[in-house]
């Protein structure tokens, strides 16, 4: 087991390695910074005083060297758009909402997927089951930021029961934007616990619970769901890193003020140090928390570990 999780540590430190000089090297595709920070009849003096100041007029791999580095001791530099402000100091603002965001989204999946996914395997072949193989091909189908703008449209503009952007509602802000980020995981969340579920029921110790004569409800909900939970469960661990990383769009649809939309704010505004920050947090995000579910998977199932 020890070495099953030394070999996935290695694996994530190394493509932890390899995202970071791909989105080094990406972020400098987009343009010259100094650009955007001075005027366009800014004099060479200046520019280059500029340059020296962000470590711009170093070789590329110094830069990159220097950034890894300074990561590593979790200083992540400065924000050139926002006047010198450390980035922790700015993503330490925005991550709690990122993550409010993303657990409200993985509760709404949740609490869809998992019901709807045990009813229409209970209920196999019949128009329940049909009704839910349509919900789930909708929400698999439409773009997160689509659904977004149509609940925006219905809820907020006619309606008016919610707000249409920001937070400042309290939990009413949240809701649009997290049914929105949530819903497109609930297909595949509610395919897994449908085909869980229909393998779970065909066993015998069901046959033989039912025989005995328990309750239907007992047998689908005790036995039945909680053998069954195994597969989607370690699934909705995967779904948690892909809520947190993924709400980019949503994010800037619902003007919500979380590290999406500070990502999007530095792109406009070609702040290297923050766009590479942000996306290289994100991918720490997603891949330790592959890392903590392989780990776990690897517990609860000894196999995986060979």
């Amino acid at each position: 087991m020890q070495r099953f999780i030394f070999l996935r540590v290695i694996q994530s430190v190394l493509a932890l390695l390899v995202i970071s000089a791909v989105v080094f090297a990406l972020a400098r595709v987009t343009g010259d910074p100094v650009a955007i920070l001075l005027p366009e009849d800014a004099s060479p003096a200046v520019v280059e005083q500029v340059r020296s100041k962000w470590g711009l007029d170093q070789p590329i791999y110094v830069q990159y060297a220097r950034y890894i580095g300074n990561f590593v001791t979790g200083d992540f530099g400065e924000a050139w758009a926002y006047g010198g402000v450390p980035i922790t100091e700015l993503i330490a603002r925005r991550l709690p909402n990122t993550i409010v965001l993303a657990g409200f989204a993985w509760i709404i999946s949740a609490s869809i997927a998992l019901p709807i996914g045990v009813m229409v395997a209970v209920k196999k072949d019949s128009a329940f089951d049909w009704a839910g193989k349509v919900v789930a091909l909708i929400g698999q189908s439409a773009p997160s930021f689509a659904i977004g703008l149509i609940l925006m449209w219905v809820f907020a503009v006619i309606l008016g029961w919610l707000p249409t952007s920001g937070n400042d509602a309290g939990f009413k802000s949240i809701i649009l934007p997290g049914v929105a980020l949530g819903y497109y995981n609930v297909a595949a969340v509610m395919r897994l616990t449908r085909s869980s579920m229909l393998e779970v029921l065909d066993t015998e110790y069901v046959k033989l619970a039912r025989i005995k004569g328990m309750p239907e409800r007992k047998v689908i909900w005790k036995h039945c769901f909680r053998n069954a939970l195994i597969v989607p469960f370690t699934y909705m661990g995967l779904i948690g890193a892909v809520l947190l990383t993924g709400s980019v769009v949503i994010e800037t649809v619902f003007v919500w003020p979380g590290l999406g939309d500070l990502a999007i704010d530095a792109i406009r505004n070609r702040d290297f140090p923050v766009i590479q920050s942000i996306v290289i947090l994100f991918a720490a995000f997603y891949i330790f928390i592959n890392l903590a579910v392989d780990v776990a998977y690897a517990y609860l199932n000894p196999r995986i570990r060979y």
